[in-house]
């Protein structure tokens, strides 16, 4: 898959509230490319800050040749796109890392938390188109739940949030259990304690689970190692377990990595 270099045009945009932007942006070939869970790199104007912001991609408009970004405000970066005005145009590079495995069963639990969630849209909306028979849970902080409702065009939509505002009091794993979900392969995208949680319950039922790691990057495509995790593969560069988190991942199959 050809990674390309373009100047994006944002043709939409709109604040979902808490820190949370949402982008659509014209970019052809990369929307023609992209997978879910794979990513691209958005860069600043701004000389002084030179390296690229990773963004995960939330949807994909394949008529209208659009990519969807939904991203939190972090820092003087993302601030910085977020501001960018409808019709100026954003330097982006990708489609950036792996995707989900496209083919793996029929009745898939995907789970998202935080900013881990706008992934998951485009994940179910694939396997929906599929034929899959696809269930969500969302982990929110509180009744802020933004996305949830477009969820449910594309599965069975469950949440959990910390203060118990809504759905499930606790975690997204506690939100599994109390719903009584089954479930034969595991997606998820979130915060490392989450992804621990998702990772050991797939042991204990005994199915394969996807995991999808947030981590800092610099360079986005494998150059700088960076963003190196500890995996069961040895590393052609460092000639040790890792694996680059921008190159080979950010998904990969549970057991292939260490997030202990």
């Amino acid at each position: 898959m050809k990674k390309q270099y373009t100047n994006a045009i944002v043709t939409e945009k709109r604040d979902l509230g808490g820190g949370i932007t949402e982008m659509w942006l014209m970019a052809p070939d990369v929307a023609a490319q992209a997978v879910p869970g794979q990513f691209v790199a958005l860069y600043c104007s701004d000389g002084s800050r030179l390296l690229p912001r990773p963004i995960s991609i939330c949807d994909v408009d394949e008529e209208r040749q659009k990519l969807r970004l939904v991203f939190r405000l972090a820092g003087a970066g993302t601030r910085e796109l977020a501001a960018t005005r409808v019709f100026e145009g954003i330097p982006l590079l990708g489609p950036l890392g792996n995707g989900y495995p496209p083919n793996v069963g029929e009745r898939p639990l995907l789970v998202g938390g935080g900013i881990g969630i706008p992934p998951m849209l485009f994940l179910a909306k694939q396997l929906r188109r599929q034929g899959r028979d696809v269930s969500v849970v969302l982990g929110y902080r509180d009744s802020r739940m933004f996305l949830a409702e477009e969820f449910s065009e594309y599965a069975d939509v469950f949440a959990a949030t910390d203060d118990g505002s809504a759905g499930t009091k606790g975690t997204v794993v506690d939100a599994i259990r109390e719903n009584g979900l089954t479930f034969d392969w595991l997606g998820a995208c979130g915060p490392m304690p989450m992804l621990r949680g998702i990772k050991a319950l797939a042991e204990q039922r005994n199915v394969p689970a996807y995991l999808s790691l947030e981590e800092r990057m610099a360079c986005g495509i494998g150059a700088c190692l960076g963003c190196v995790c500890k995996t069961k593969n040895r590393d052609a560069h460092t000639h040790v377990n890792n694996s680059r988190i921008c190159k080979e991942g950010p998904v990969f199959e549970a057991q292939e990595v260490e997030i202990g």
